[in-house]
C-alpha cells in the first residue's frame, strides 16, 4: 500500500499495490502495522455499504460529534464517486478547507478520513457502491452534517442539481 497525504492533515489516499500473475492479482487494502506507523486508527467497530442507483445522487456531508467522532476508511467497490472531505477541526490549519478524490472500482484506491472531518460523495456512475470501515458505532444522537452547497466551504461538485435526501438538503448554514 502507498499512503498519499492530502492537504488535510491526517487524511490519506491509500493506493493498493497489486501483485499480478496469470490468475489476476492480490493486494492489501489494510494492514494494522502500516496504519499504526502513520499514527492512524487501526480498529474499526462497524462496516457499512451504500448502494446508489443513479448518477448524480449526493450523500453528505456527514460526521459524528464528540465524544464519539468517526474515522472512516472508504472504498468504492462498484462504479465511481466524487468523494469529498471537509475539515471541521477548529484547531486545524486547514479548518473549513475541503478535498475531493475520485474513488472507483477500477483503481480500488481508498480514502482515509480522520475524525473531525465531514464526509460526502456524489455518484458518477449508475449502480455505484461505497464500502466504509468506521471506527465508532453509529450514534444517532451524535449524527451531524453540513450542507453540501454551504458557501462557508465552496465545494465544487461535478454534477449540478444533485438528488439529495430531505435530511441532507435541510442542514443549516455552517457557523465558523
Amino acid at each position: 500500500m502507498r499512503f498519499v497525504q492530502t492537504k488535510l492533515k491526517g487524511a490519506y489516499v491509500v493506493e493498493i499495490e497489486p501483485r499480478e500473475d496469470e490468475r489476476g492479482f492480490f493486494a492489501r487494502t489494510f494492514c494494522s502495522e502500516e496504519f499504526a506507523r502513520l499514527g492512524l486508527v487501526t480498529t474499526f467497530a462497524q462496516c457499512s455499504v451504500s448502494y446508489n442507483e443513479r448518477r448524480g445522487i449526493l450523500r453528505g456531508m456527514h460526521y459524528q460529534a464528540d465524544p464519539k467522532p468517526e474515522t472512516k476508511l472508504i472504498r468504492c467497490t462498484a462504479g465511481a464517486v466524487h468523494d469529498v472531505l471537509v475539515d471541521l477541526r477548529r484547531d486545524s490549519e486547514t479548518y473549513c478547507q475541503w478535498i475531493a478524490v475520485r474513488l472507483d472500482a477500477e483503481s480500488r484506491r481508498l480514502l482515509y478520513a480522520p475524525a473531525g472531518v465531514a464526509h460526502g460523495f456524489q455518484v458518477l456512475e449508475d449502480g455505484s457502491e461505497v464500502y466504509y470501515e468506521i471506527s465508532t458505532p453509529y450514534d444517532s444522537e451524535l449524527a451531524r452534517g453540513v450542507r453540501w452547497d454551504d458557501p462557508a466551504f465552496g465545494i465544487e461538485w461535478p454534477i449540478a442539481r444533485p438528488q439529495l435526501s430531505a435530511r441532507d438538503a435541510a442542514f443549516a448554514d455552517f457557523e465558523r
